[in-house]
C-alpha cells in the first residue's frame, strides 16, 4: 500500500469511526440495546474515545509498515483528538439536533 493510500486510509476510517457512536442506539455497534431506551451522551463519549484509540491503533500500524515510527509528543494527541471530535460533529448534530419523526 502506498503511504498516501495509508494516509487516506486512516483519514476515512478516523471520520467513519468519529461518527458511528452517534448513528447506533447498540454497545459498541455490537452490543445489546440499552434498556431506557436511547444510550446516554457519557456512554457515546466513552465509545468514541475508544475508537479515537482504536484509529491511533491503525495508524501506527500503517506507519510502522512504511518505516520507521516517528516520536509523538503530547501536542501530536491533542491535535489529533481535536481532529477527532471535529470529525465527530456530523454524527452529533444527526443524533441531538435534528428532529426525528417517531
Amino acid at each position: 500500500m502506498s503511504q498516501s493510500a495509508a494516509i487516506w486510509l486512516v483519514i476515512v476510517a478516523a471520520f467513519a469511526a468519529a461518527n458511528l457512536p452517534f448513528l447506533s442506539q447498540r454497545w459498541l455497534l455490537l452490543g445489546p440495546r440499552p434498556q431506557q431506551g436511547a444510550k446516554p451522551l457519557l456512554a457515546r463519549l466513552g465509545e468514541l474515545l475508544l475508537l479515537y484509540a482504536l484509529v491511533g491503533g491503525l495508524a501506527f500500524v500503517l506507519e510502522r509498515r512504511a518505516g520507521q515510527v516517528a516520536p509523538q509528543g503530547w501536542e501530536f494527541y491533542a491535535v489529533t483528538a481535536a481532529l477527532f471530535i471535529t470529525f465527530a460533529f456530523p454524527g452529533f448534530v444527526y443524533r441531538y439536533l435534528l428532529r426525528h419523526r417517531h
